[in-house]
């Protein structure tokens, strides 16, 4: 890094987001927070903190049911758990809520994934912009070893959040986007060739590439989403006794690795 913009920063805040100007106003992406924006609901501010700009009502109730649609107030469901655990062992709200998100980094599944499936579409309109068949891309992506993010679904063969956010993408505008029909254009070709089904993820990010998201917007945005399931996870799981969230006696757990040493051996 230039060690003059170092300099340039030292001792005073770099920013064009915007500046809390104490006993005066708030100023977000030039505007005032609370005589310009106070109209916006929480979810439609939250996005245009993030863009810089206003997306438009449509778009913002089109992400409001990516939120609704996985808010799913089930304690055995990846970061429910964890906050559900976080309750049982007499943690605080925020520190449970925390924990939960961030197991939604992972690999495998939850955003990083989800992020991965709108990167895929981008590329997949790149190749046929360029004049290649969208079956042929597939297949490249599968025989270079990469996961087709949207595809398949491990614990269920079906996704009942389908049918519910295509319902709201017509409601709203965006069921016709070129993405869109590509992703199920996508499903045909791996459902035929490798019994592949579809999950929600595949529609999220082909409709996100159709709102024109970039990739670290669309994390950004979709990062807090689980938290309406959490909550009732954490708070049920607090009103029990302690410790009685899944508890495990010593004796049960079933252990073949290496025997129990002396650590002074």
């Amino acid at each position: 890094m230039n060690h003059e913009r170092l300099y340039d920063s030292e001792s005073r805040l770099v920013t064009r987001i915007g500046k809390a100007f104490l006993t005066e106003r708030v100023v977000m992406h030039g505007k005032d927070l609370h005589h310009q924006l106070d109209h916006l609901e929480w979810l439609h501010l939250y996005i245009y903190a993030i863009l810089g700009r206003d997306p438009g009502r449509n778009v913002a109730n089109m992400l409001n049911c990516y939120w609704v649609g996985s808010s799913y107030p089930d304690p055995s469901i990846w970061p429910n758990h964890v906050a559900a655990l976080a309750g049982s062992v007499r943690s605080t709200p925020s520190l449970g809520m925390m924990a939960g998100l961030s197991i939604w980094e992972a690999s495998i599944y939850g955003r990083r994934p989800e992020v991965r499936a709108l990167d895929f579409f981008y590329r997949a309109g790149k190749w046929c912009d360029e004049g290649g068949k969208l079956e042929n891309f597939v297949d490249h992506e599968k025989d270079q070893g990469r996961i087709l993010f949207g595809y398949g679904r491990p614990l269920a063969a079906t996704d009942e959040r389908i049918a519910f956010t295509l319902a709201k993408a017509k409601e709203y505008g965006f069921y016709e986007g070129r993405h869109l029909k590509m992703a199920f254009a996508v499903y045909e070709h791996v459902n035929k060739k490798h019994g592949y089904s579809m999950n929600v993820a595949a529609v999220h990010a082909a409709l996100a590439a159709d709102m024109g998201f970039t990739c670290e917007e669309y994390q950004l945005i979709l990062s807090p989403g689980f938290v309406t399931g959490m909550a009732p996870c954490f708070k049920d799981a607090r009103s029990r006794p302690e410790g009685s969230f899944f508890p495990i006696r010593c004796e049960s757990i079933v252990y073949n690795g290496v025997a129990k040493r002396d650590w002074e051996d």
